[in-house]
Parts: structure tokens; C-alpha cells; sequence
């Protein structure tokens, strides 16, 4: 071959060196905020990372130059500082493209224009997101629209020490039947207190330890109001609705648990770590709390949880009225408004594929929580850690949450308040809800629903 070949054969291998690479090549940044979010709960952001690198090279397979670098941010002070420093970055048009929060902060984002609805980018229809829990799904909605994507769950069970469980009469079989019990109605809140009271006049625990709630508000003190038939929304309407008779309920149990001794009246405030240590241990009967609590009661020396707990859904007031329940209080992915549509359109993309079973067990195993998808069951890590699998069946479907309503943060305040003031003997149960009903009025107009 002369020069002339030579040079012509260098000159065509360019030219189809250059046809098959990509024309260009989209460069993009995506920063993602999660709130809350410890050691334990890296994969709130780390995920997007991953979908990132699974999107680059999908890309590359299709001839085409991708190159995504993510900003990651969770060292915020707690949840308040959070949320005041996104609003702030909002309102200047500097927020992150993908904030991780919870699901009550659609409303108020939506309503303020910082977020956009994530079905408008993506198609919610499609896998993997058509594979995620109905009931999950229907959390990160507003109205009929999809603004966001659940990032996790968890639920908020009741729990019970096996060997105290023994001491006042229980079988290791009649044990090992109280959530089925239950789930199916027949074992109650009232079924709570006399075994509690048992437990208390037989000196296996000591008076106020036989049930030992958790220290401060909190979702899971909705999920009482439940159980005596409150709901906490009119499903027609979307308003918010109290309805006397079951608040009066909820808050005549926790009246009655103090006067019968088996819940401290001053217990409303006991340090959380002293919480913690005190039911890792048995030293309270019957309480309740989170599902992630599994790994802190691990932290804190137990270990043996299943050996020496059982745990189910949250009982139903009494036999004639009420549900069974746990209210789930998931964080989302949400799209803020920032940055042109294809950046909005890859943010989306990032969104839906770190909501793949595999990525997302990863986070669900990391940090105590529960998945998102019934799939996640089918992955081997996933199936093969024992909490994950019985809390995941046991709790998760049956799981509902606040709702979605700008003005719930208020209504879940007013409810606390009466509690506080029937728990602590200021009021009575139907002086501290006469009390709520006015205060709820006054704050919520028109958004409240009295029954």
C-alpha cells in the first residue's frame, strides 16, 4: 500500500470512527436534598447515584453520550431546618432538582408552585412504578395527581414482651396468634389494658410499665384515633374530619390506662433514649412504636428480638367498633420545580429507575425500613432478613397514612393538645374534645368536616 492508500485508509477509518460515536454529548447535574436522613439511610441518595450510572450506560448502548453528576446534600440540622432551607432555596430558584421528604410536604409545595407533578415527566404506568404497593402509591398523590414517588415505607406496630406475655397466662402458640388475633378483630385495645393491668398487679412490671406509649407526638397516635372508627379525612370531599365519638374514645383509653396505673400520667416527655433501653429490655409489658425501632432495639443489647417480642398491627378499640391499623409515613421523591424540561425529564428518569426492587431493598434492609413493591419479596437479601419479610406481610398492606391535606399539620397539633390535657387530668376526655372541636374549627373552616 503507497502513501496515497495509506493516508485515504486513515482518512475513511476517521470518518467511521466519527459516525459511530455519539453526535454530542448531554451533560447534566442533578442535586438531590433528603431530609432526615442518617448513616443508616444513605441509599436515599446513593440510589440516585446508581440510577445515574444505569442511565449513562443505557444511553451509551443506544450510541449516545450521557454524563450525569450528582450533588448530594443530608447534613441538615433535622427536619425543620430542612424544610425552611428548601422553601428558602425555592423561593430564590435554587432548590435541588430531587427533594426526599415526606409525603405531607406535596400539599404545601404544590399549592407554593415549588414542586411539579412527577407524572407529567415520567409514566407511572409502566414498570417499576406500576409494581409499587397501591396503597403507597396512592400517598404520593394529590387530588388525581401523581406528584411524587414513595422512597420508602414503614409502619408502626404494636409490640409485646414474649415472657411477660407468658407470666400472666399466655401459651407460646396463643403468643405466637396475637396478630392474627389482631388483624381479625379479637384481640382489642380493651384486651390491651387488662393484660397490661395483669401484668402490673402481678409485679412483673412496674406501675405506669404496662403500656409504655411512645414519648411525644407523632403519627402513631392517629392510628388510635382509628381504631375506635375515627378517619382522618372524608374520602368524598378531602376534608379533614373529627368525629367526636372516636376522639372521645381514643383519648378515654389513654385515661383509662393511667387511672388503672399502667401508664404514667407525667410520661409524656421521658427521654427517648431511656424509652428505648427500657422496652429493648422488657421492662414494659406492651407498647408501640416504629417498624425501624428493630434495629435500635438490636443497638441497644437485644439480642434475641424475635425471641423475646411479637408485634402486629394496632388493635381496634373494642369488639363493636373500630380497625385494626398502622399508619405508614413514607418519604417520597419529589421533582422541584428548577431547571429547563430535559433536566426535569432526566431527574424524573433517575426518580423511577432508583425505584427499582433491587436498588430499593438495599435502603429497606441499610436502614429498617420496608419496601416499596411487593417484588422487593422475591429478592433473595430482601426475602432472607426474617423482619423485613414478616413485618413487610404482616403490616404493610394493611397500612394507610395522613393525608395529603394543607392544613393536617394543624389538625394533628389540636389532637395532640386534647390528649396531653386528658392524659395529664386537666380536662376529661369529652371536655378536652368539646375543646379540640372549637379550636379545630377556628383554625380549619371550611376544610373541616364535624361529625
Amino acid at each position: 500500500m503507497n502513501r496515497t492508500q495509506l493516508y485515504s485508509s486513515a482518512i475513511a477509518a476517521a470518518m467511521l470512527s466519527l459516525a459511530a460515536a455519539p453526535a454530542f454529548a448531554e451533560d447534566y447535574t442533578i442535586s438531590v436534598w433528603a431530609g432526615g436522613t442518617n448513616p443508616p439511610d444513605a441509599y436515599r441518595l446513593e440510589a440516585i447515584e446508581m440510577a445515574a450510572d444505569m442511565l449513562e450506560r443505557e444511553y451509551a448502548l443506544e450510541g449516545k453520550e450521557l454524563n450525569i453528576q450528582v450533588e448530594k446534600r443530608r447534613d441538615f440540622g433535622g427536619w425543620d431546618q430542612f424544610k425552611q432551607a428548601f422553601t428558602l432555596a425555592a423561593e430564590a430558584g435554587k432548590a435541588p432538582n430531587i427533594a426526599v421528604t415526606s409525603h405531607l410536604d406535596i400539599a404545601p409545595w404544590a399549592q407554593a408552585g415549588y414542586i411539579v407533578p412527577i407524572e407529567d415527566y415520567i409514566d407511572i404506568d409502566s414498570w417499576p412504578t406500576n409494581n409499587i404497593y397501591p396503597n403507597l402509591i396512592s400517598i404520593a398523590r394529590l387530588g388525581n395527581v401523581q406528584w411524587g414517588i414513595p422512597q420508602d415505607s414503614e409502619s408502626r406496630p404494636m409490640f409485646f414482651w414474649r415472657d411477660t406475655m407468658r407470666k400472666i397466662g399466655y401459651s407460646d402458640a396463643q403468643i405466637d396468634a396475637l396478630p392474627e388475633r389482631v388483624a381479625t378483630g379479637d384481640y382489642t385495645l380493651h384486651d390491651v389494658l387488662e393484660d397490661a393491668k395483669k401484668a402490673v398487679n402481678a409485679g412483673i412490671v412496674e406501675k405506669g410499665y404496662g403500656f409504655y406509649p411512645r414519648v411525644s407526638n407523632g403519627p402513631d397516635y392517629a392510628q388510635f384515633y382509628q381504631s375506635f372508627g375515627g378517619k382522618l379525612v372524608d374520602p368524598e370531599t378531602g376534608k379533614l374530619l373529627l368525629d367526636r365519638k372516636s376522639m372521645t374514645d381514643f383519648y378515654q383509653f389513654f385515661v383509662d390506662c393511667v387511672n388503672a396505673g399502667v401508664t404514667r400520667r407525667n410520661h409524656i416527655g421521658t427521654e427517648w433514649n431511656q424509652w428505648y433501653n427500657e422496652v429493648s429490655h422488657g421492662k414494659a409489658a406492651i407498647w408501640h412504636g416504629g417498624t425501624w425501632h428493630y434495629a435500635r432495639y438490636i443497638k441497644e443489647g437485644n439480642e434475641d428480638f424475635f425471641g423475646t417480642i411479637q408485634f402486629s398491627l394496632i388493635p381496634k378499640g373494642n369488639k363493636d367498633e373500630g380497625r385494626p391499623n398502622t399508619i405508614t409515613h413514607p418519604l417520597v421523591y419529589l421533582l422541584a420545580k428548577q431547571g429547563d424540561e430535559d433536566t426535569l425529564e432526566i431527574a424524573a428518569k433517575l426518580i423511577k429507575i432508583a425505584s427499582e426492587p433491587r436498588i430499593n431493598a438495599l435502603h429497606a434492609i441499610k436502614s429498617a425500613h420496608l419496601g416499596i413493591s411487593p417484588l422487593e419479596q422475591d429478592i433473595d437479601f430482601y426475602a432472607n432478613d426474617r423482619w423485613a419479610r414478616e413485618a413487610t406481610a404482616r403490616l404493610l398492606p394493611y397500612a394507610n397514612a395522613q393525608p395529603n391535606n394543607q392544613k393536617y399539620g394543624q389538625f394533628s397539633q389540636i389532637m395532640w393538645k386534647g390528649l396531653e390535657a386528658a392524659w395529664g387530668g386537666i380536662k376529661s376526655p369529652e371536655d378536652a374534645v368539646a375543646e379540640v372541636e372549637q379550636e379545630m374549627k377556628a383554625a380549619l373552616g371550611d376544610d373541616l368536616i364535624i361529625r
